[in-house]
């Protein structure tokens, strides 16, 4: 029984078999080519990323029977040697073993001693993080000016522990977690060599367990395929791992769009039942809310994922806002798991808080002892339909300004005209102003432009910059809010265009911009600045903004006074 774990046997032996860290392997290979190898090197980050590896690689490049090099030749005595750890000039110490100040005596006192068997003594200290601070002191000296024939490595999981007179006497390089896909890659490479089936499914389970540790995701790779019998299989992968098979979780975000609480409240049931990790399960959906939100701006990255054909789906059933709003619920539910009773009761809660949130979920009829709050005020747009009344957004210093500069107010545009479309296009930006809609359907609307209507289809123009804001659910609304207004069922079609110059968004902004102007023209007429100038004095027109400010872009409305008080 002589079988070696994967992560001994697959250990890299020079800078080309490393995976990753580029960034500190150039570093290293152009120093060992120009001849300008530092006495002291600092290696950092998270466990299993390849700092005793490359510390090692950094030996026999030091050491190698063919001289100093970036590509040692591994096949001569000191390389086959530093490769099966039993080269005597690399001495690697753990420092959470050798805390002490007698201990760093005896290493410095050893290093002014020639090197055995090689071209250099390499020390190389794991955990230096843990040494004491007497011993920390000890070594400062001989960090600085070391002998000719001595260099260190030191490697820390934790660097905001080592005193900066140490760092400052190192070349500190930083290694990164490795990315998912090229964990998945080398793990695939290696099973290919050893010739033992898999699948890409339990490849990418284990590469996410990993959290980006080749070690670890090599060493879960060794359990899995002793789980199961000789071969790696996702299902295996997921049994062993205790995952949330995605199915789950795609049933839970079907429920919650269907606004279906019995659905989700029952696959939670069933998922506590399974004995699956509600951290988990809320993990998955987290991961699931990004996917979706990443398919809504850039839909064509919905290509891109393993399951992109549900993830597409999805996206088309929620809103950018409410898919931004799940995400955060989730994550904090996440976070508050443990201070939750039990985590069944925290994911089910968690879930509960969701499909609360959820726009057009049914709400609980309230208690009869409960008061009945009077409905807020509207006012009517017309006989069909009352349009709630929209506030304008331009805002009032509370105290006079230093200038004589009177402002009036830009006018509020005039109500929506209910039952007919606009007659021209330049009607279109005042005739949406009164629709009431928010969010993003009211960004969607304030950048469109009236193209015609004709045989029930309604054509708008919209920006290619703002083409993203014409999502399918943002869409819909827009359409209701058309179809409420006019009283006539349309179909509603965007066309790109390079400005849409009509729009409600650039009308606004054409106004903002001439009441800037206005203000600064008038502020340049003034005598006291006009006086200041002639001292010598510079005026930061930067800073110069209008008393009264223009309606912003969005129309969106204020809150009702009972949106209000259920918020209060």
């Amino acid at each position: 029984m002589s079988y070696q774990a994967l992560a001994r046997q697959w250990r890299p032996r020079t800078f080309a078999e490393l995976v990753g860290q580029s960034h500190v392997v150039t570093a290293l290979q152009n120093a060992l080519t120009r001849g300008r190898v530092h006495h002291a090197y600092l290696l950092t980050g998270t466990r299993g990323v390849g700092k005793t590896t490359l510390a090692r690689i950094l030996a026999k490049s030091l050491n190698c029977e063919q001289g100093v090099t970036a590509t040692p030749c591994g096949q001569c005595a000191v390389c086959t040697a530093i490769d099966e750890g039993r080269f005597v000039d690399l001495l690697e110490l753990d420092a959470a073993s050798n805390t002490g100040i007698d201990n760093m005596r005896e290493i410095l006192d050893n290093a002014r001693y020639a090197p055995t068997a090689g071209r250099y003594k390499v020390y190389l200290i794991d955990e230096v993080h843990m040494l004491s601070k007497a011993a920390f002191n000890s070594m400062l000296k001989t960090l600085e000016e070391p002998p000719e024939h001595v260099k260190f490595v030191l490697a820390t999981t934790d660097p905001q522990k080592i005193p900066v007179t140490v760092l400052s006497r190192c070349l500190q390089f930083s290694l990164k977690p490795l990315p998912t896909e090229q964990v998945k890659a080398r793990l695939a490479h290696i099973l290919e060599a050893e010739n033992i089936a898999f699948d890409d499914g339990g490849l990418m389970l284990i590469a996410r367990a990993a959290r980006g540790s080749l070690r670890d995701a090599l060493s879960l790779l060794d359990q899995a395929i002793a789980y199961g019998a000789g071969s790696v299989q996702e299902a295996q992968v997921r049994a062993m791992l205790g995952t949330v098979d995605r199915d789950y979780v795609y049933r839970l975000v079907e429920a919650l769009a269907a606004h279906d609480g019995v659905t989700l409240l029952a696959e939670a049931d069933g998922l506590a039942a399974r004995g699956l990790d509600a951290g988990a399960v809320l993990d998955e959906l987290v991961a699931l809310f990004h996917r979706i939100a990443v398919a809504q701006v850039v839909p064509g990255a919905a290509n891109s994922f393993e399951d992109g054909a549900q993830v597409a789906a999805l996206a088309a059933r929620f809103s950018a806002e409410d898919v931004q709003l799940f995400y955060q619920i989730v994550l904090q539910g996440r976070a508050d798991l443990a201070l939750a009773p039990d985590e069944a009761m925290g994911m089910s809660m968690t879930l509960l808080r969701l499909l609360a949130f959820t726009p057009g979920a049914p709400s609980s009829p309230p208690a009869a002892s409960a008061p009945v709050r009077p409905e807020p005020k509207a006012v009517k747009a017309g006989a069909e339909r009352a349009a709630v009344e929209t506030t304008s957004s331009v805002a009032l210093q509370p105290e006079s300004p230093p200038l004589n500069m009177e402002r009036e107010a830009l006018p509020e545009p005039p109500p929506a005209t209910v039952g007919t479309f606009p007659a021209s296009g330049a009607e279109w930006s005042d005739w949406i102003a009164g629709l009431g809609l928010k969010g993003m359907a009211a960004q969607l609307a304030a950048h469109t432009e009236w193209r015609g209507f004709a045989g029930g289809t309604l054509t708008l123009a919209l920006p290619e910059a703002q083409h993203h804001l014409a999502n399918k659910a943002n869409a819909d609304k827009l359409k209701k809010a058309l179809e409420a207004a006019s009283g006539q069922r349309l179909q509603l079609t965007f066309e790109k265009a390079d400005a849409a110059n009509g729009s409600l968004a650039a009308r606004q902004r054409q106004a903002r911009e001439q009441v800037q102007r206005d203000t600064e023209e008038a502020f340049r007429r003034d005598a006291f600045v006009q006086a200041l100038e002639k001292e010598g004095g510079e005026v930061r027109w930067e800073t110069v903004e209008p008393v009264v400010q223009p309606a912003s872009v969005s129309p969106v409305p204020e809150p009702s006074a009972e949106a209000q008080e259920n918020t209060a």
